[in-house]
């Protein structure tokens, strides 16, 4: 009996991971869509255009949390964008390891970076 790869005998071999990041790139798509759809609404609600207008509204503490939550949602997308194309185009495995380490450091710094620009004093 010749042994094939159909049906539920099939060899399963790589990564599992195409639904969760399917679901990931979907779910931090809409924290994105919804963030600008509040900052959109705050743009043609507001009545102060100046700096101070657009400090009040990232002065408060929703908006600050709403605003680090949309930004890690973004490096989350890029995180699995990025991994996805260093995953299919680059063969080495030394030279991916070393873009995907490259990648996940800029993106915490990014983190780190505003997280101070939203907090800083």
């Amino acid at each position: 009996m010749p042994t094939d790869n159909i049906g539920r005998h099939r060899l399963v071999v790589g990564a599992h991971y195409g639904v969760r990041d399917w679901l990931a790139q979907r779910i931090t798509a809409i924290v994105m869509v919804l963030y600008t759809l509040v900052l959109f609404i705050a743009f043609l609600t507001a009545t102060d255009f100046s700096y101070a207008g657009w400090a009040g509204l990232f002065a408060q503490q929703w908006f600050k949390m709403f605003t680090f939550v949309t930004f890690l949602s973004l490096f989350y997308h890029a995180w699995v964008g990025m991994r996805n194309i260093w995953m299919d185009y680059i063969k080495p495995v030394s030279i991916r390891l070393a873009l995907q380490v490259a990648t996940i450091l800029w993106l915490v710094a990014c983190a780190g970076w505003t997280a101070q620009i939203l907090w800083r004093a």
